[in-house]
């Protein structure tokens, strides 16, 4: 399953440590490649001839160590890897992570890795639940970072509670399920709209709406980690993407996000259009700022190109097509008709009447309608959670 898959383990201090041994043998006898970043507390509780042994590559654990190949071997070690596991994960290596420390070997080869990085965490329960411990590791994983929670147990220290770092097993089935994961859509385009879009009336005034274009951030980021080559248009927004195989093309306007769309859907396997893109947009926007009472209260509006309709008159039999509708009442048969209108594969509906589904929330409250009309409804969830709904009905649909 990892043939030829490149694995960078970190190795923290700490009295997991031994358990890393299990889990390198594990990964090499999948057929993954493993290079190992120790901290030198680490080397206190295994021995470097061990991992050197096990892993059959030299141990990284010094910035400017003499054996190192390169003086910046922290870069050219993570332009090698595919993945970045660190077990144990000490709340120092942690802590250092969601501050931008990189003091030392690992922290340095962490910040300079753009890929994913699972962590496992590995301490005292007390230390676990102290309220900074909590913050990095909430922060980290709303920052794309995998967190492989502890399991409970009988601690090192004499405790028992939640703390012991998880068992080489079960981090191996999980790495492996995530290569497994990315490996679905490998090879496909993707296309993803999200966020609002903005109609000037002139340099300061625009119309808009309250979209915040998280979920279709998070559909882009769950096609990019399910192997897809991803195009995310964007409009006015705040967020950031995290996964490398996106691109991101930002726009302001409706006619602008109409051409970066007919430019990139031609190559798209998969297109996803979660954008909320404005009805109407001003005739004439003026150049220079409007006073009142003047025009902007005798506004005159026209409609914008029904991108979505667009598409779907122009989908080949190979492509995808999924939509959005945010509805406030008659959802199903609102949402049928535009389905078969506008030539689409499935649609994903929004309720306004769901508490905690829309705009302005980071969950939301789904139901998918397939164009042969096979209706299924999901509780609401996490934005991430939902994400990970639409983009498996997609790879069903590629099966």
């Amino acid at each position: 399953m990892l043939k030829g898959k490149r694995v960078i383990l970190g190795i923290s201090g700490g009295i997991a440590a031994y358990k890393s041994a299990i889990l390198i043998r594990l990964l090499k006898k999948s057929g993954a490649e493993v290079k190992v970043v120790a901290t030198k507390n680490a080397l206190e509780f295994i021995t470097r001839v061990t991992l050197e042994t096990l892993s059959q590559n030299k141990v990284y654990s010094d910035l400017f160590g003499n054996d190192n190949d390169y003086t910046t071997e922290h870069i050219s070690l993570t332009d090698w890897g595919d993945i970045f596991i660190v077990a144990p994960a000490s709340a120092n290596i942690i802590g250092k992570l969601a501050n931008g420390i990189a003091d030392d070997a690992l922290s340095t080869s962490l910040i300079a890795f753009n890929q994913k990085i699972f962590l496992v965490p590995s301490m005292n329960v007390k230390m676990l639940e102290h309220f900074s411990v909590r913050k990095n590791l909430h922060y980290l994983s709303e920052n794309g970072i995998g967190i492989i929670e502890p399991a409970e147990g009988y601690l090192a220290c004499g405790y028992e509670g939640k703390g012991r770092m998880e068992e080489p097993e079960v981090i191996f089935s999980k790495v492996e399920k995530y290569f497994l994961k990315h490996q679905k859509l490998s090879g496909k385009k993707a296309l993803v709209t999200a966020g609002p879009t903005y109609e000037a009336i002139d340099p300061v005034r625009f119309i808009g709406n309250h979209s915040s274009g998280l979920m279709g951030f998070c559909i882009a980021e769950e096609l990019a980690d399910s192997g897809a080559d991803v195009t995310l248009v964007c409009g006015p927004n705040k967020l950031k993407t995290f996964n490398q195989g996106i691109k991101r093309v930002d726009v302001v306007s409706a006619k602008e996000m109409h051409a970066a769309c007919m430019k990139a859907f031609k190559n798209a396997d998969v297109t996803v259009m979660a954008a909320a893109v404005a009805d109407f947009a001003p005739v004439n926007p003026a150049g220079k700022k409007l006073s009142k009472p003047g025009k902007v209260s005798n506004l005159e509006l026209e409609p914008t190109t029904d991108i979505l309709k667009e598409l779907g008159s122009k989908k080949q039999k190979n492509q995808l097509l999924i939509g959005f509708a945010l509805e406030t009442h008659d959802e199903i048969e609102h949402a049928k008709k535009k389905l078969h209108n506008k030539n689409l594969d499935f649609i994903v509906i929004n309720s306004l009447k769901d508490k905690g589904a829309g705009f302005g929330h980071d969950t939301n409250k789904i139901t998918i309608v397939d164009k042969k009309n096979k209706i299924t409804t999901f509780e609401l969830k996490d934005k991430r959670e939902v994400a990970k709904d639409i983009v498996e009905k997609i790879t069903e649909l590629y099966k």
